[in-house]
């Protein structure tokens, strides 16, 4: 085998493996960041409420929260879901 082929080889493995080291840890990054700072739920949303002087109705909260989820597209999955 040629160098020229040997090393473009090399490349190829040394970037496909950069890429896997990278991706895994830009996940755990990501699932950090998630703990760290969740997304809004329905006690965010409460105090939101009491915050602008307003006592929310169960409707309301749960009004928001469809909003949020459906704002976030297909893949905004909802824990409270049943």
């Amino acid at each position: 085998m040629s160098v020229f082929w040997s090393s473009l080889l090399w490349f190829l493995a040394g970037g496909l493996v950069g890429a896997a080291i990278s991706f895994y840890f830009t996940k755990r990054s990501f699932e950090k960041q998630l703990r760290d700072n969740p997304p809004i739920n329905e006690k965010m949303i409460r105090a939101m409420y009491m915050q602008m002087g307003r006592k929310p109705t169960e409707a309301q909260i749960k009004q928001v929260m469809r909003a949020m989820n459906s704002a976030a597209g297909p893949s905004g999955k909802s824990k409270s879901k049943k």
